[in-house]
């Protein structure tokens, strides 16, 4: 193995500066992907012709790359750090690299492996992948197929984790957002919003995000993400309060496998899937007293422990937080820490209620109208002189998201409802009428089908079965109130 490893290292330096990727030592390649450059890497080998022809190899493409000698070295390392990728030799004192990978896996390990070896015998490879590596690569190798070995192992996980974040959102979220990336609206409200925007994103700084429910907490999180250093990384967002609780340690820090009942493979946990991105934790306000605690640890550390795991994994996220929740009430009566509410907030954005927007109603129900039209495949609704007065009246207790809903409602419908329209008050200015008249039975009907079927996202199929009809009556009404 010695000799091998370090003829190979020999033969490279023979040849001079450039490597076999025809690329100068010591230049970033972007041909092996953009992550490489913000990847952090461990290289385990008892060889120190090797560990150098890696490092020379690797550490100029890479954000951090750190050596080990042997396995206890290595699994210092590992407690202290996070690593991205640990490139592993097969041989090594007292134990095989496939030994100390399957005992790594037990103690909590959540690094993408390779693992080199001189061997290309199936048993060492079947051994391999049940100990957890990814890939490996055979000795001698050249510097490219090292490089394009991590490479894959960053897109990977890179996939993994996006794919898991966007299952989690489906999970999370009851109804899609359309202005998920930007703030819509020129009022002096939602101006002051974007300036504190600007202002936060660039630094590290936690964010408290307050509000009432539908004003937008969510968009101005991933706003100050996209202004931010992490923009290229993940964008995380929990919902406190849709993970039940006894589940909510596991989804947020991971787990190891056999740490609770069902728990048949280990996961990594939504702080993983965010290293060097943005974690949003929305309705932080209802997150367990129990829970609390680990948290304030996690923000103060940033170190996580997964359950069941014995080894604590260090992690690298902006925190921004969200509640439409009075925090300081929850402090008072003991239903939220007082320590750890004054640690998240270092700087908060109180988000306007639409109410208080002016004119930014009719702009938002103007891009809803256009947006939603082209979703549902329906004609565009005009906004008359009329209904931009009882938009403008009207209190909006659901904000932004009751007029999502409208504009749903009035797209399935073909017209706006009788119930939008401006009427004077006694004192002779417009009011917005959004409370229905005394109604039939066959109003109170179709106002029930039509709200079904705006929980249910124009979903037809969905409606008839929560209303325990069938489609075709469904589309009748539909067909006999567009008419």
């Amino acid at each position: 193995m010695a000799g091998v490893s370090e003829s190979a290292c020999r033969d490279q330096e023979r040849k001079g500066t450039d490597d076999p990727t025809g690329h100068r030592m010591g230049e970033r390649s972007p041909e092996f992907g953009p992550w490489l450059a913000q990847a952090s890497i461990l290289v385990v080998d008892d060889e120190p012709g090797m560990r150098n022809f890696l490092v020379r190899t690797l550490g100029p493409r890479a954000k951090r790359i750190e050596e080990a000698a042997d396995t206890q070295e290595a699994s210092a390392k590992l407690d202290e750090h996070h690593f991205d990728v640990v490139i592993l030799d097969n041989i090594l004192p007292g134990k095989t690299g496939v030994e100390w990978l399957a005992e790594q896996r037990k103690i909590g390990f959540f690094a993408d492996a390779i693992l080199m070896t001189a061997y290309a015998d199936l048993d060492t490879a079947i051994e391999a992948l049940r100990a957890g590596a990814v890939d490996f690569v055979l000795k001698p190798f050249r510097s490219n197929q090292i490089l394009n070995a991590v490479a894959r192992c960053l897109d990977r996980m890179r996939l993994e984790r996006e794919n898991y974040v966007l299952r989690h959102e489906l999970r999370a979220t009851s109804d899609h957002m359309l202005l998920r990336d930007k703030l819509i609206g020129h009022s002096r409200e939602i101006d002051e919003v974007r300036e504190t925007i600007a202002r936060v994103a660039p630094l590290p700084t936690s964010v408290l995000i307050t509000g009432e429910s539908g004003t937008g907490k969510e968009v101005t999180a991933r706003s100050i993400h996209a202004l931010s250093e992490r923009s290229e990384k993940q964008f995380v967002p929990v919902n406190c309060a849709a993970i039940p609780t006894e589940m909510i340690e596991a989804e947020l820090f991971g787990h190891l496998k056999g740490a609770f009942t069902g728990a048949h493979s280990a996961r990594d946990g939504l702080f993983i899937h965010a290293q060097g991105g943005t974690l949003f934790l929305d309705e932080i306000g209802e997150l367990p007293l129990p829970m609390q605690s680990k948290l304030l640890r996690a923000i103060e550390d940033r170190r996580i422990r997964p359950v069941g795991s014995e080894r604590e994994v260090s992690v690298d996220l902006r925190f921004v937080f969200a509640t439409n929740s009075d925090l300081e009430r929850a402090v008072e009566e003991g239903r939220f820490r007082a320590d750890l509410y004054y640690r998240i907030n270092v700087l908060q954005i109180a988000m306007p209620p639409l109410r208080d927007r002016g004119a930014d109603v009719v702009e938002l129900a103007t891009l809803f109208m256009q947006k939603l039209s082209r979703q549902l495949g329906m004609p565009p609704v005009p906004i008359t002189a009329d209904v931009e007065a009882g938009l403008f009246a009207y209190d909006w207790p659901g904000n932004v998201r009751e007029l999502r809903n409208l504009i749903e409602r009035t797209l399935i419908l073909g017209r706006f409802p009788p119930e939008v329209r401006a009427v004077p008050d006694a004192t002779g200015e417009a009011a917005a009428a959004f409370e229905p008249e005394d109604e039939t039975l066959e109003a109170l009907e179709r106002r029930h089908i039509l709200a079904t079927l705006a929980e249910c996202g124009g979903n037809r199929s969905e409606t008839a079965r929560r209303l325990g009809v069938s489609r075709k009556t469904i589309e009748r009404k539909l067909q006999a109130w567009n008419g």
